[in-house]
This record gives C-alpha cells, sequence and structure tokens, in this order.
C-alpha cells in the first residue's frame, strides 16, 4: 500500500478542516472516556448467561475508557489511514438513522392474502407489490397473522417497502425452496455445488428486469455472474474515462463530463493488468503481495474487474464529487471508467416480520435447497429492518450490493450455513443490532457452520452491535478488503470457507475493534498474524485452535494489535458509530 498523504481540501466535503476534524474525533473520544454519548450507552450483551464485562447482581460493569493510539492517528488522516478503513458513510443514505416513508399504502389483504397460515398468500403480496411498483412506489403491508407463501416474494421496483406489523406479529412461512420453486442451481466454477448454498432468498429484492435473467439463466442451466453488469458482465458502457486519483479522495476529474449528472449512480470500473497490481493494492502493496502467485487463483480473477457503485453528488466542469471517498488509487494501467450498469433498485425495503421456513433437515455442506430468507441484489440504498429468519439454509444476503442497511435482524431456529453472507462485490453496507442465535436442533457432522460472511472482493462493508450465540467472522477468502466488525459478542465456534482458488483470506485495511470472544477461540478474530494492515484493537484474549490458518502474504504484514485483552475499555467503543459522529459532526460546523 502506497503512504497517500491526506486529501487535500478540495477532494473533501465542503467546510471540513483538518482541526475542525481532529477536535471532533478529540471531543467524541473524551466523551467516550467520561462515560456519555452514544457509543458509551451500548448495553453489554448475553451469551447464554452473562456476557463479558458483566456481574449477574449488577449488571454491565464499564472498565475505564483507554483510547488506542490507532484512534489518535486515524482522526489525523481519516480517508487514507493504512490499517482502518473509513466506513463513516456505510448504509442506506449514508447511514441514515430514519428509513424513508412513502405515502401510497397497499393492504394485502385487499389482493386476496389471508392470516390463516394455509392459503398460499405469495400470488397475493406480489400482485400489491407489483401495483405499488407501477404506481412508481408506495408501502404494501401485512397484518399480524401467519401467512404461507409457496412461491418467492420479490421485491423488483424501486421505492416500495413491504411492511409486517413486526417480526413477533407477522409471520411468511414459506413451504418451498428455491430448488423446487426455480430449479437447480450449479456452480459456474463447476462441480456439484449448490449455488442456492450462497445464493438467493425467498425475500428476493432485485431489479426485475435482473431477476428475470437471472432465473432465466438459471433454468437454462447457463449459470450466470450476478453482478452489476449482467449474467455474462458485458452489459455496460462507457460513461467517461478517468484520469488518476488516490485513494480517499472525493472528487474525480473526468475526460468528457456530458454524461453524468448529480444524483446519478455509475460504476467506477478498475482492471487489473497482467502484472495482477490491482489485486496487489488491494492486499496492501509491498513484497508479500508481490511475492504472492496470483495467477492460479481463477476464481479471485474471475471478481475482476472491481465495479465500485456509487452516486454522484457534483459535476463542476470536468470535476465530479462523490458519494463516498475513493475505496482505492486510480491508476491509469487499470483502465479506469464511470460506466452504466444494469438498473439499480432503490429506496425499498423489508420491515417488521418474520421469515419462517417449513422445518427441514440441513443438508450437507455445499448441498442447500435454498431455504433460505432475506436477499438485496444489485440493490442500492435499500434496508431490512426487524426482521428475523428461522429454519434457513441462509439467513440474510447481500449479492452485489451496495450502500444498504440490514438492522435489527435475527437468524433463529435449527441452524443455518450462511447465517449472514456478504458476496460477489458488495461494498458499504452496514449490518447493525444483530443477532445469531443458538441452534435448536444439531447440526449434522457433514454441514458447516460460517457465521458473518464476507467474499468476493467486497469492501467497506460495517458488521456493528452483534450478538453472536454461534459462528465466525467467516473471511471467505475472494480477498475481501477494508472491511470493519466492531462491538460484537460472539461465541466462535464457527469455521471459514472458500476455495484455494479464490486467493487470499484477507486484503488491507481489515478492522475487528471491541470484540468479546465468550469460548477463547482466536480463529478469525484475532487477525493481526493473518490479515494484511489491520487492526486487531480491544478484543479478549484468545487461543489458536480448530481451525488454524497461516497468513496468505509472507513477511512483516503491517498489521497493529493494540488494548488486547481489554475489551469494552476501548474508547471508542463502537468504531463505526465514532466515525459517523465525525461525519455528522463535520457537516453541522
Amino acid at each position: 500500500m502506497s503512504e497517500a498523504q491526506d486529501s487535500k481540501s478540495g477532494d473533501r466535503p465542503t467546510g471540513v478542516t483538518r482541526r475542525g476534524l481532529l477536535g471532533s474525533a478529540v471531543a467524541v473520544a473524551s466523551r467516550a472516556v467520561a462515560g456519555g454519548g452514544p457509543a458509551a450507552a451500548a448495553p453489554a450483551r448475553r451469551v447464554d448467561g452473562p456476557a463479558h464485562g458483566q456481574d449477574r447482581a449488577r449488571g454491565p460493569v464499564q472498565a475505564p475508557g483507554r483510547i488506542p493510539r490507532l484512534w489518535r492517528e486515524f482522526v489525523h488522516r481519516p480517508y487514507t489511514h493504512p490499517q482502518i478503513p473509513y466506513v463513516g458513510r456505510a448504509g442506506c443514505r449514508g447511514g441514515a438513522a430514519r428509513f424513508p416513508h412513502h405515502p401510497r399504502v397497499l393492504d394485502v389483504r385487499d389482493f386476496g392474502a389471508r392470516a390463516d397460515g394455509a392459503t398460499d398468500s405469495a400470488p397475493a403480496i406480489n400482485r400489491a407489490i407489483a401495483v405499488a411498483g407501477r404506481a412508481g412506489g408506495g408501502t404494501v403491508t401485512i397484518p399480524p397473522g401467519i401467512f404461507r407463501i409457496d412461491d418467492v416474494i420479490r421485491v423488483g421496483h424501486s421505492n416500495v417497502v413491504l411492511r409486517g406489523a413486526g417480526s413477533g406479529r407477522t409471520t411468511l412461512y414459506a413451504t418451498r425452496s428455491l430448488t423446487e420453486l426455480i430449479g437447480v442451481y450449479g456452480s459456474r466454477y463447476g462441480g456439484d455445488k449448490s449455488s442456492w448454498s450462497w445464493a438467493g432468498g425467498l425475500v428476493w429484492l432485485a431489479p426485475e428486469a435482473r431477476w428475470n435473467s437471472l432465473v432465466a439463466a438459471i433454468r437454462a442451466r447457463a449459470w450466470p455472474f450476478e453482478g452489476w453488469t449482467g449474467n455474462r458482465r458485458d452489459e455496460w458502457r462507457t460513461l467517461t474515462r478517468v484520469a488518476p486519483a488516490r485513494q480517499g479522495s472525493w472528487t474525480v476529474t473526468v475526460a468528457d463530463p456530458a454524461g453524468l449528472r448529480p444524483g446519478a449512480l455509475v460504476l467506477l470500473r478498475l482492471a487489473d493488468d497482467p502484472a495482477h497490481t490491482l489485486l496487489e493494492h488491494m492486499a496492501g502493496g509491498g513484497p508479500g503481495p508481490e511475492a504472492y502467485h496470483w495467477d492460479d487463483k481463477t476464481k479471485l480473477t474471475s471478481y475482476v474487474p472491481y465495479e465500485w457503485p456509487v452516486r454522484i453528488t457534483r459535476v463542476h466542469g470536468r470535476r465530479v464529487t462523490l458519494e463516498r471517498p475513493l475505496p482505492l488509487d486510480v491508476r491509469p494501467e487499470w483502465d479506469p471508467r464511470l460506466t452504466t450498469h444494469v438498473p439499480e433498485l432503490t429506496g425499498s425495503g423489508v420491515e417488521g416480520l418474520t421469515v419462517e421456513a417449513v422445518l427441514t433437515p440441513q443438508q450437507p455442506h455445499l448441498l442447500d435447497k435454498g431455504y433460505n430468507g432475506v436477499v438485496l441484489q444489485c440493490a442500492y440504498d435499500c434496508w431490512v429492518d426487524d426482521v428475523t429468519v428461522r429454519h434457513v439454509d441462509n439467513g440474510f444476503g447481500l449479492v452485489a450490493a451496495s450502500a444498504c442497511t440490514l438492522r435489527r435482524t435475527r437468524v433463529a431456529g435449527r441452524g443455518s450455513h450462511h447465517p449472514y453472507f456478504c458476496r460477489e462485490g458488495s461494498h458499504d453496507n452496514l449490518v447493525e443490532d444483530f443477532t445469531v442465535e443458538e441452534r435448536t436442533v444439531p447440526g449434522r457432522p457433514d454441514t458447516q457452520l460460517h457465521g458473518i460472511n464476507v467474499e468476493g472482493l467486497s469492501s467497506y462493508n460495517v458488521w456493528s452491535r452483534g450478538d453472536m450465540r454461534m459462528g465466525t467472522f467467516d473471511s471467505h477468502r475472494g480477498m475481501p478488503f477494508a472491511n470493519v466488525r466492531t462491538d460484537i459478542t460472539v461465541n466462535n465456534d464457527g469455521r471459514h470457507g472458500g476455495d484455494a482458488s479464490a486467493g487470499p483470506l484477507f486484503g488491507a485495511r481489515f478492522a475487528h475493534w471491541n470484540i468479546r470472544v465468550v469460548n477463547g477461540r482466536a480463529g478469525l478474530v484475532k487477525i493481526d498474524g493473518l490479515a494484511p494492515y489491520s487492526a486487531t484493537v480491544g478484543i479478549d484474549q484468545v487461543t489458536e485452535f480448530d481451525q488454524i490458518d497461516v497468513p496468505d502474504f509472507t513477511g512483516d504484514l503491517h498489521a497493529r494489535l493494540e488494548l488486547y485483552g481489554a475489551s469494552d475499555a476501548v474508547r471508542p467503543r463502537n468504531l463505526h458509530e465514532a466515525q459517523r459522529d465525525l461525519h455528522e459532526k463535520r457537516r453541522g460546523r
């Protein structure tokens, strides 16, 4: 990784100064040390008994706050810090606390849905969603009760919200798997694996045309790519080429701004060169990545070009301001362009319901039938809030989804393969206030449990305020980079996956910050010996056992470890919240 300098004033949002940024950061940290502010107010969590840092009689025990050196460094160079990624804008609408509301309301009962647990209500629910979509948006309400669904519930139009009466009051009872409903879904990488082990949902948010093309390809057994540029990655055209720029810049200079406008969603497209310098850059650069053998990592190289969706906020001559800072350098050898993409799903969400699959035995590893929960695909500025999934093969999925929020979500029931999966180039997403419950049915020996998965060059995603009663921090190869896991309690009993052809477990700038490990297992939580240019801050003392990994890169990893054995003492307690507070304070100055 190059030691990029702090962004110039023209590369920051209007009104930002280094002195103002640093002052705000110190104020946030000082309040946290004193016990005030939202970070200090986050409750301790239980995992089968008192959580770490709790006394059974007195409740949460507050340790004295300690500010790590890494945080003090970060406030001086938030967009270009070598170990900590800038995620202050992760999530729907830049991490907004409130989601949009649509005045048009449709009740699924008016379309024939019945809360009797026996009538197939999927056709009625889908009709209501389609009517709202054709009208330009609306809220489709599902009252309390149990609604049987024998088909996929599809949100395929922008500005459509599917809203139940609450996850404890409205249940969609799913009786059939995706294999039954759509067909067998093989892997484009060969073998007898089922892609329903990592794709698709019984509630599926994706642009209608994109969903139709995926289903057609699956039924034709022409196993598709799943992302923003179509089944063969050929549905795009160049809007303009981009001049060189540095990671962390909020602006780029383009060759031709004629096709650009504020508010438009574009793709920044970076292709690798024969020497794989783009992949080396994602890994932090230097002797280790330069010595790594990339050519036989065919699954990894299939994820390149790197495609990063971002909204344009301003066009001034040939200078274009972006909604988020650049995730990587932009260099001429990577043929940088802003391009079109398949039409996105935006402004849509699912709220206040439970998706419960019929209770069936879990299948052997990678042979899932597709009793999956909720998936967002080719979605931007979409959300899921107050949703529980139960008895599913895979819980919540982000597939080529960006700038989306999963809030107050829960995975429960008989146990799942991926409680959460984030893959196929998903970026800038926020998963917060999430729970993975203990399984209610013992897992069979030929299954695997992962946890909060990330893979496939996915970057700048955040998992925050989590209660993981089983699972692990599943970096699933495919070199995800610049992701954050913060303020999480985990019973670390899962295992990571990932084929060797998918390459490294980690790229640069992974941060694990304030992690409570109740069973003392190090695997994939203490990452200073595995991840290049990474930060492991404020985690419990842990020991290597069970699945033990070795680093993918040789030599000095430039990884940092601070406040080891001091979870909940670190201030700020929540890395994402602290970064978001800095952004909000800058806007208010």
